[in-house]
């Protein structure tokens, strides 16, 4: 038998005469707590009322105690009624999906079936929605046989089950084939490219749209954040306020991540002065844990702490960013302590949490740490170790010259490693000089058709740190032949509201006079600080002037001569590094800091540095 609980509710409190049946319907619906709820129930027991013979109150008093979060009594109410109809069917399989309990709702309606009660496109637009794409193609196959499956509302939701299975050919054949379309079944394909990638074909979808929603705003804009678009979603959002849709939770979240992204601080300022102006946006603790995430990642550690104490309610996804932020900015110590009191509430940490934590202690060399919470997490917590756990233990002992130690627990991991652990092992070898292991691992991934471009470069790399031009040619040429191309450096800085983003060398700015200008400044200021250009980094086989010249120009180097000359003399200067900045551009910035009076904040592609008189957070271990 299909049920949760065999329970009555309790006896009724009241003895007062019934509304007429509509009324008491209305009455039902629009309940507030199960209480209240069971107060009717009890009151047509007193009056004899036979709910199987009142099917539309029997209807709406199941509905309405699953959506109270007592679906354990809509359960019984189904299970007392004699012979119930195709509504009540329908209404039991709705709730079980709305309570994602799937398997619950198509024994339903198998047993439906089993009565030869025949499904109606209500029947089947409640067992489809959520549904995984398996069951789905055996339900779209009885929407075929009743005739259903030309239904409007049938079909889109058809086409949200192949979408969401990754059948992105089915579904846009099914949407082809719909005779007529809605704002939901369009916003539903729309959903399906920005989801799977095919930007270009949901945008063209978006703009052939007579009427859009908030959901279709939503969509486009999350697709552009979700595929590493971030301008492109900060461009749309400003476009929609322009529309004068109103914005939701939904939205500013996925606009909050566009900002991180790209540490755009100044644009996640003002979505968070626009998030307390509009009552209607809930400060819920989604929205409030994308702020923290915003202002982790574009710099602001501090922000990102004041909207953390704010939630009276944390989840773990609220404790889980803080931790993380505090592990991005080499905040080891204080994202110990915020793990430290999530342990004493007895918060339950996720993998996440340790991920963040792991983080944090390669940050800072804390290996005796690191190994304690690796442990910790599996004997307290029974976490089996991801390869992201794993990576982040070789990373640790890795920076911290335990080579061995790492190289030992890779291969005695209980999972099969990927060429991105391998490849941290890799650039573990090549920061300590360890060149016989680092070849082998290098040639053992390019062997097994592991290797991605970071791979040869790091191999490139140990060749030429050992003056072997001949082997650096080699991979170069290998490179050339298989299409893998260098990720080229890119820095970025926001200033009024605008990205502005530089390559190596960069001569497409409007202002590049002024900054090349600036740049010759800065060269004066810090080589009469004693500085010494760092040309042993410079891999290539070519003379000590052209090694100069090439490390003069790195874009992080232009974005901060521009962020000289863009901005108030004391204003911090926020910048966004693709990769990991090198030991030149950071001994120049720490000068540039001191020389300068500014406070530089760089992000790069592993953490963030904080540039303040002349020293930096990361205490030069990065």
């Amino acid at each position: 038998m299909l049920t949760t609980m065999s329970t009555t509710p309790p006896p009724p409190t009241a003895t007062h005469d019934l509304p007429p049946p509509d009324k008491l319907a209305v009455v039902i619906s629009n309940s507030k707590s199960s209480t209240q709820l069971v107060r009717i129930h009890a009151a047509l027991y007193r009056h004899n009322v036979l709910l199987h013979q009142q099917p539309i109150l029997n209807f709406h008093l199941l509905r309405a105690y699953s959506s109270l979060n007592r679906l354990d009594y809509s359960v019984t109410l189904f299970n007392q009624t004699h012979e119930p109809n195709i509504f009540l069917y329908t209404a039991i399989i709705h709730c079980h999906v709305q309570h994602n309990l799937h398997e619950q709702a198509f024994l339903y309606y198998s047993q439906m079936l089993a009565r030869n009660i025949e499904p109606n496109a209500f029947t089947f637009s409640s067992i489809l929605k959520s549904c995984p794409l398996k069951p789905g193609i055996a339900i779209h196959s009885y929407t075929i046989k009743f005739g259903f499956d030309k239904d409007l509302y049938v079909r889109t939701c058809l086409v949200d089950v192949y979408a969401r299975g990754g059948d992105v050919l089915s579904a846009q054949k099914l949407f082809d084939d719909m005779p007529e379309r809605n704002l939901v079944s369009i916003t539903t394909m729309l959903s399906c490219y920005a989801k799977h990638g095919d930007i270009a074909a949901a945008r063209l979808l978006f703009d052939g749209m007579q009427e859009k929603d908030v959901v279709c705003w939503n969509v486009m804009i999350d697709g552009y954040v979700q595929h590493g678009l971030p301008n492109e979603a900060l461009v749309l959002f400003r476009r929609m306020l322009a529309a004068r849709v109103k914005p939701d939770e939904i939205t500013v979240v996925a606009v909050l991540s566009a900002c991180g992204q790209i540490g755009a601080l100044e644009s996640g300022r003002w979505v968070h002065s626009y998030i307390e102006s509009n009552i209607g946006i809930r400060f819920n603790v989604q929205v409030a844990t994308a702020l923290i995430d915003m202002y982790s990642k574009c710099g602001s550690l501090d922000n990102a702490r004041l909207v953390f104490d704010m939630v009276n309610e944390k989840d773990v996804v609220a404790w889980n960013s803080m931790i993380v932020g505090y592990a991005i900015h080499g905040s080891s110590k204080d994202a110990l302590q915020l793990f430290n009191e999530m342990y004493s509430i007895r918060v339950r940490p996720t993998h996440i949490t340790f991920i963040g934590i792991l983080n944090a202690c390669a940050h800072a060399g804390l290996v005796n740490e690191g190994w304690r919470f690796f442990n910790l997490m599996q004997d307290e917590y029974a976490i089996e170790p991801k390869i992201e756990h794993y990576g982040c233990m070789v990373n640790l002992l890795g920076r911290a010259g335990q080579i061995e130690e790492a190289y030992e627990l890779v291969k005695n991991m209980k999972i099969e490693p990927d060429s991105v652990l391998w490849g941290t092992l890799l650039g573990a070898c090549t920061l300590h000089g360890n060149i016989g292991l680092g070849e082998n691992i290098a040639e053992f991934l390019v062997s097994q058709n592991l290797a991605n471009s970071g791979t040869y470069i790091l191999l490139s790399n140990m060749y030429a740190a050992k003056g072997n031009w001949d082997g650096v040619a080699r991979v170069r040429t290998l490179m050339k032949e298989i299409g893998i191309q260098k990720e080229p450096g890119c820095s970025s800085i926001e200033v009024n509201n605008k990205i502005h983003e530089f390559l190596v060398g960069d001569l497409k700015h409007p202002k590049s006079k002024e900054i090349y200008m600036k740049l010759e400044q800065m060269n004066g200021w810090i080589k009469a600080q004693g500085y010494t250009p760092q040309t042993d980094i410079v891999l290539h086989d070519i003379g000590e002037a052209h090694k100069e010249r090439s490390l003069e120009v790195h874009s992080e180097k232009l974005a901060i001569a521009f962020g000289l000359i863009s901005t108030q003399p004391g204003t911090t200067i926020k910048i966004v590094k693709n990769l990991r900045v090198c030991l030149d551009c950071h001994a120049v910035t720490k000068l540039i800091s001191k020389i300068s009076g500014r406070q530089i904040v760089m992000r790069d592609r592993n953490r963030f540095h904080h540039f303040v008189n002349g020293s930096c957070s990361c205490g030069d271990y990065w």
